[in-house]
């Protein structure tokens, strides 16, 4: 396997230091190595758009103060290390996997580390400076904003996106946008979210999630009851919650932020119980098979059986 880390500080700084009129080309430029993620778009995105959509730094700012807080955010993740550490925690994890499954094969992997966008009050009070894609094989990017708790949990963040990407590539789980259940969606955060726990403790667990959603038997089993809808147009008010569904459009069900996130890892915890397999050994087992372990483990009637 081999891993690119994009040097996304140094294009950051550019930008920043850039003529307002020049930014969006030099996002552009910086995203560039991403655009096979989206080779599913005919002659493909917009790129300066695409970090927009992903709640990156506004390159558009052009005032001193706005300018000035997305260089103290940019200084913070590179005091932090946070570039070599999340190449350290990817090439850890990796490893973790590969010593788990047998003739497991990684993909070659190019990551783009993120500056978020502090302005953005989803992003900020919702998500808590954090939004991650990792579901297009060998490809991982990570928007951040430079919180205490995200600076903390680098590693994890990382390593919970490698999991989906993993899971998604060649050999593995086939996601297909219009038959695609929630609940697979609901499995696979779970077992990013175990996976991470697994190596880093109580930190793998996404920290947009409020403890109380975590043991809530209410949104579990309101959570359980969506499990077999397919079609992604419905997946962020399920799995990411209402004020995500209301942010795209989609019907808020009535659940808290993060909710699918806290169902998927009691439900991969049950399933890890029951079978002894870690989340890591787990990466491309299907989602029914857990979820027809897990539920009843849990008090839950699986709805594909009803």
């Amino acid at each position: 396997m081999t891993l690119t880390l994009i040097d996304s500080a140094t294009a950051t700084a550019r930008i920043l230091d850039a003529p307002p009129e020049s930014r969006d080309d030099l996002v552009r430029e910086m995203w560039q190595p991403m655009a096979g993620m989206y080779h599913f778009i005919p002659g493909g995105p917009d790129l300066a758009a695409v970090h927009r959509q992903s709640f990156g730094f506004d390159a558009d700012a052009d005032d001193d103060d706005g300018i000035d807080q997305l260089r103290d955010g940019l200084n913070a993740l590179i005091a932090a290390e946070a570039w070599r550490r999340v190449e350290t925690a990817l090439h850890d994890s990796v490893a973790v996997l590969e010593a788990s499954v047998p003739d497991l094969t990684v993909p070659d992997l190019t990551v783009l580390l993120v500056l978020g966008d502090p302005t953005n009050r989803h992003f900020i009070d919702e998500v808590q400076g954090l939004s991650g894609f990792g579901g297009i094989s060998g490809y991982i990017s990570l928007t951040l904003w430079p919180t205490p708790q995200v600076l903390d949990r680098l590693e994890a963040i990382a390593v919970h996106e490698l999991h989906h990407n993993v899971r998604y590539s060649p050999g593995g789980v086939v996601w297909n946008p219009a038959t695609v259940t929630v609940g697979e969606h609901v499995v696979s955060e779970g077992l990013a979210d175990v996976f991470a726990t697994e190596l880093y403790g109580d930190a793998g667990y996404t920290h947009f999630v409020a403890e109380k959603t975590r043991t809530d038997d209410a949104v579990l089993a309101k959570v359980a009851s969506g499990l077999d809808i397919t079609g992604m147009q419905d997946f962020a008010a399920w799995v990411l919650g209402d004020a995500t569904a209301r942010l795209f459009g989609s019907t808020p069900v009535g659940l808290p932020t993060g909710a699918g996130y806290a169902a998927g890892a009691r439900i991969v915890e049950a399933y890890r119980d029951a079978t002894g397999r870690s989340a890591a050994e787990a990466v491309r087992v299907s989602a029914s098979e857990i979820l027809a372990t897990a539920l009843p483990r849990l008090g839950l009637v699986n709805p594909s059986t009803t």
